[in-house]
């Protein structure tokens, strides 16, 4: 073949592939498959306290600046601030000062809104009296370390949130409804074991809302009334309640889903019993998949 022709034969576009299954509809489309943990945004869903702070001595003094100008006579410390914040010519303040999240005593992020509209969820989260009991729930997306700026200097993660939830524990310990076929007279039995389960599992080490372990477990204690009627079922057929684990769910694919296991002993046969609940944590806010059961490993 000659060079013309070469040429000709290279330019010459190439015949289609042959479709060696053609269909006569074309297939539905997949739907995105959810992102993989590691890629997913870092959900909080945490339990602690919010307590604001001065980021800067300037912002201070104009704290003091305006507290000199109300009436406080008779209030205290908390009273009066109380009082600022809610003034609505104080918003500025509101968006000046540095509102720190604390779990255990420690300060562990610093939370900002997500929609400047949700403000009122951080003054609403300030108590006139602070108590050991004080709950404060967060739920938002976790970002970058503060610089050092932002809050006087203090470096912890940054929680851009989308909902605040904040109530004391004897609030959230009436909230919880009694099982149908408890005896009136055993609910402050019910109240008392319900509450020991709070604080146990609220020690649960290192629990920073930002697991999704974590997200689940405090997820449960906030969403779930069976979780606290099956311990005091459990506790009436004398077990002991021995421990939490979460494991990743065998339904877990697409979807990010765990098990939350809870543990119980018997104080005499020494028999171990196991129920749990299955966690759909996929995206910010996580959701019952299935009730607690009995659970048998497989």
């Amino acid at each position: 073949m000659s060079d013309p022709e070469l040429a000709a034969a290279t330019d010459a576009p190439a015949a289609p592939e042959e479709v060696l299954y053609p269909t006569e509809t074309p297939a539905a489309p997949v739907p995105p498959a959810t992102p993989p943990p590691d890629e997913r945004p870092a959900f909080v869903y945490a339990l602690g306290r919010i307590e604001p702070r001065f980021p800067s001595l300037g912002v201070e003094k104009e704290v003091a600046q305006v507290l000199a100008r109300m009436d406080t006579a008779g209030l205290t410390d908390r009273q009066a601030m109380k009082a600022l914040l809610e003034d609505s010519d104080n918003r500025y303040l509101v968006r000046s000062l540095c509102w720190v999240f604390l779990i255990e005593g420690m300060e562990t992020y610093i939370v900002v809104p997500r929609d400047p509209a949700d403000l009122h969820l951080l003054i609403e989260s300030y108590r006139e009296e602070a108590r050991r009991d004080d709950i404060d729930v967060v739920v938002g997306v976790r970002g970058p370390l503060a610089p050092p700026d932002m809050c006087n200097g203090l470096t912890v993660p940054v929680v851009a949130f989308d909902q605040i939830y904040s109530f004391d524990r004897d609030h959230l310990l009436e909230s919880i409804p009694l099982p149908h076929d408890l005896p009136a007279e055993r609910a402050d039995q019910f109240r008392s074991t319900a509450g020991g389960l709070l604080e146990q599992f609220r020690q649960l080490a290192d629990n920073a809302g930002a697991t999704d372990e974590h997200r689940a477990v405090n997820f449960l204690l906030l969403r779930s009334p069976q979780l606290y009627a099956t311990a005091t079922e459990q506790f009436d057929r004398d077990f002991a309640f021995q421990g939490v684990d979460v494991r990743t769910s065998a339904l877990s694919g697409v979807r990010s889903v765990v098990d939350v296991v809870l543990s119980f002993r018997n104080r005499e046969s020494d028999l171990l019993e196991q129920q749990s609940a299955r966690v759909d944590v996929t995206e910010e806010f996580p959701f019952l998949v299935s009730p607690i059961g009995p659970y048998f490993q497989r």
